[in-house]
């Protein structure tokens, strides 16, 4: 589902278990927002995305009841959810985007970064921090040299490197020459394969070790 201000505001759902932070960031929202629900575990996020059908769902990673990470797996097909943490962990950002997340920002980011961001997810363009994109440059790097071969095609790592830099679509269609849009496609296709790859991580973990 993608929201766009001239149809109205962006129904949103704020997932956290500190109220204070909940309350901090519906007050920061503007009238291009209008909060829809709210929750402080993963079970009660869940229960109110399928309830109210928001257009976009900004969750901490860190939770009661499954976490994030719940959130996502059980609701990334309803709408977009971005994940809003303290959390600069590798490890952290790479399995919110296997579980399907559409976006991952610190909670340290400026709010008028993070309202740009949460608007560009629900408008269905993945968003992340360019220090957060960095990493996952470092995973193809990693992936690349495990298996001899790079899964990313030149063009995809021009664009992801640019992320990293923080430049914006626009500005990577003009440093390579290319439309905004099909650079927003080249970071959707970047961030399928890795959804793809981490995916398949879990699977041959799970194989190994005689896991269902």
């Amino acid at each position: 589902m993608s929201a766009h201000p001239e149809t109205g505001p962006i129904r949103v759902v704020l997932a956290d278990d500190h109220e204070i932070v909940r309350a901090g960031l519906r007050g920061a929202l503007d009238v291009r927002f209008d909060v829809v629900g709210e929750a402080d575990d993963a079970e009660g996020a869940i229960d109110v995305v399928t309830a109210r059908s928001p257009d976009l769902v900004v969750s901490d990673l860190h939770m009661p009841r499954g976490g994030g990470l719940a959130v996502v797996e059980a609701c990334a097909t309803m709408c977009p959810i971005v994940i809003l943490t303290v959390s600069e962990a590798e490890r952290d950002l790479l399995d919110a985007i296997a579980a399907g997340a559409a976006g991952y920002l610190l909670k340290t980011a400026p709010i008028d970064e993070v309202t740009a961001a949460l608007i560009a997810a629900a408008a269905g363009e993945p968003v992340f921090s360019p220090s957060l994109a960095a990493l996952v440059l470092g995973e193809f790097r990693r992936m690349a040299r495990a298996t001899d071969s790079n899964p990313l095609t030149d063009r995809e790592r021009d664009v992801l490197q640019l992320v990293a830099r923080g430049h914006t679509y626009k500005e990577i269609g003009g440093d390579l020459s290319i439309a905004p849009k099909t650079a927003e496609n080249h970071v959707r296709n970047i961030l399928g394969k890795l959804h793809l790859s981490r995916r398949s991580d879990l699977v041959r973990y799970a194989v190994q070790h005689g896991l269902d």
